[in-house]
């Protein structure tokens, strides 16, 4: 026999079925896939609020979607190379192999998504793309490099801004192409 709550009477101690199945994080980030892209959002998902995980995936996710809609093709997310590098999300533009950093934000009270894409960051990048074209042979093939900015803001629908060619590789790391 389970023990009542004490603040309330009708309640059990132990979380309910729906409780668990609602904060499961496989469940929860399944669902995020079906996020529409032109609806008003919620920072809820199941009546509980995302964590900045889940905001992060789901910006990735409307990302990934808008650049397809862009006529993009959507290569790999996530890529992390053996030098430590890392991109949010590779894909084919045209001619053009694009290497999208993606920033979410919930608010535009400090400053644009793109702002947090430091010298650091940049670098991380680009150690991740350089691991990718090894990993192809080190093709002669134009890259870039794009920022798409997401900004979700709860009541309103999801924006997606891309910043195209946003840095470039420094000159000293094109020596071994």
């Amino acid at each position: 026999m389970r023990e009542a709550d004490a603040t309330d009477p009708g309640r059990t101690a132990e979380p309910s079925l729906w409780s668990a199945w609602r904060r499961h994080p496989v469940v929860r980030g399944v669902l995020l896939r079906f996020v529409p892209l032109y609806r008003r959002f919620s920072l809820r998902l199941l009546g509980i609020r995302l964590s900045r995980a889940e905001t992060g995936l789901l910006g990735e996710l409307l990302a990934a979607r808008h650049l397809q809609e862009k006529g993009r093709r959507i290569l790999r997310r996530n890529h992390r190379g053996p030098n430590r590098g890392e991109v949010d999300i590779v894909a084919r533009h045209g001619d053009v192999l694009t290497f999208v950093e993606v920033k979410t934000r919930t608010s535009a009270a400090f400053g644009r998504p793109a702002d947090a894409v430091t010298a650091d960051k940049q670098r991380l990048i680009q150690r991740g793309a350089l691991d990718w074209l090894r990993l192809l042979g080190n093709p002669r093939i134009a890259i870039r490099f794009d920022i798409a900015e997401v900004l979700l803001v709860d009541g309103e629908v999801p924006r997606v801004n891309l910043i195209e060619n946003a840095f470039t590789l420094p000159d000293s790391s094109m020596a071994g192409r």
